[in-house]
């Protein structure tokens, strides 16, 4: 391949030419012949058997050329790309010029915008770390209390508000039963809100084994509309009360869900990991505010295809992360009563965030003259290999060394970016009367 012209046509766009030379062509040509001889029939020769001067006389010189074309141009236009240094985005349009000595294509190149930017340097994004408070400590143990509860079958009292009970009901309408009005064995927790307003609090101080009527009105607004401000009697009967029992905060409450023998000991575990989770939040949102502030210093002049491609991005990743949890893209829209171009909608703001932080950061890199040593790249190399349980090599084959370059130089520009960045609030100013002490 040989690049002959390179020329800037309009903004972000490039028009290139390039050859391929006519033996690596004819050898395009040869391999389009063995491909494809075995479905041609010429009269007088066994299917499969007719040499390829034959072909091209009967059915013309050309008759392999797309084919050929097909095979060469891949490599000879990444090459060409490679060679004009150019950052192609989008499809190119590729037509050929000349055949003769090699074929010679013309491609319009959509590249990404170059720009040079200013005022990353010092972003004001004020790291605030929210203290770690007695109630936040108490509340976690509460969780870690309710998890580790036991159900406790109640037989010696009337049902009260927090318990979960057993029943089985059958509502009427003006005496008439409805459509999803009676049900055997079902639980609710009285409290929960699950119900029509009014029907669990009428349950709570029955015994079991009692019967007794629920009087209700359907809420105005009830989905099923025939029901919807109407009066409702559901006979019911209390099989069983059932509740949970916390354990107590103790020593062996911490021995029991922890590596700690005190509780006290296991306070402070708790305490510690809150004041660890409250530094990444604080972190995440001193990045947020970093990346905001990035993205408004980007010019508006980028390539429509990047927003369209980056949205295709997020439409594929929601796909995948759908598959993974057992469902389809097309359910999904269709539960969500949604269309495709209604997700590409929602999507697109965040994708074009997406392509602007990325720009923003690519330029910082290269402003800055940022580098990724040898060994980080092979140190991402086994971190994705050990990440998916795939060989190093295999990783190697599938993902190119300058794609891992490019990302990890993207997020050393962030870095850079926050080590530049001022996160501590301004110190206040002393009053007058200070000063004076």
């Amino acid at each position: 391949m040989s690049l002959s012209k390179k020329e800037l046509t309009e903004k972000n766009q490039y028009e290139i030419e390039f050859t391929v030379d006519a033996a690596a062509f004819a050898a395009a040509v040869d391999r389009a012949y063995k491909k494809n001889v075995k479905k041609i029939k010429i009269d007088g020769f066994r299917p499969g058997k007719a040499p390829r001067h034959i072909i091209e006389r009967v059915y013309g010189k050309e008759v392999f050329y797309d084919d050929a074309i097909n095979d060469v141009l891949p490599d000879a236009y990444e090459a060409a790309v490679k060679e004009a240094e150019l950052d192609p985005v989008g499809q190119p349009e590729i037509e050929v010029v000349s055949m003769g000595d090699g074929i010679t294509f013309k491609a319009k190149v959509g590249v990404k915008p170059v720009f040079e930017l200013t005022g990353y340097i010092g972003i004001k994004a004020e790291k605030k770390v929210k203290r770690v408070l007695k109630k936040d400590i108490d509340e976690e143990l509460e969780r870690v209390r309710k998890r580790n509860a036991r159900t406790i079958e109640i037989t010696d009292r009337a049902a009260a508000d927090g318990d979960t009970v057993n029943i089985d009901y059958a509502g009427t309408v003006d005496g008439v039963a409805f459509d999803g009005g009676t049900a055997q064995g079902q639980t609710l927790k009285l409290g929960s809100g699950q119900f029509i307003p009014g029907f669990e609090e009428q349950i709570v101080g029955k015994e079991i084994g009692t019967e007794f009527d629920v009087n209700v009105t359907f809420p105005t607004e009830y989905h099923a509309e025939e029901l919807a401000g109407k009066a409702a009697v559901f006979h019911c009967k209390l099989n069983g009360i059932t509740t949970e029992e916390l354990p107590a905060l103790d020593d062996e409450f911490a021995k029991d869900i922890s590596e700690f023998d005190t509780l006290e000991e296991y306070k402070a575990d708790v305490k510690a990991k809150l004041q660890e989770k409250n530094a990444k939040a604080a972190d995440d949102e001193v990045e947020q505010k970093i990346c905001e502030a990035l993205i408004a210093l980007v010019p508006d002049e980028i390539p429509e295809v990047m927003y369209v491609q980056e949205t295709e991005n997020f439409v594929r990743d929601q796909d995948n992360r759908l598959r993974m949890n057992g469902l389809d893209l097309k359910t999904y829209l269709q539960y969500m009563h949604m269309t495709l171009d209604d997700l590409r909608k929602q999507l697109r703001p965040q994708a074009e965030k997406q392509v602007k932080l990325r720009l923003a950061l690519e330029t910082i890199a290269r402003q800055e003259k940022l580098t990724v040593a040898d060994e980080d790249i092979e140190a991402e190399y086994t971190r994705i290999s050990e990440a998916y349980n795939v060989p190093v090599d295999q990783v190697k084959s599938m993902v190119a060394r300058e794609d891992i370059e490019k990302d990890m130089l993207v997020k050393a520009a962030m870095e850079f970016v926050k080590s530049k960045a001022i996160t501590k609030a301004p110190a206040k100013a002393k009053t007058a009367e200070a000063q004076e002490q």
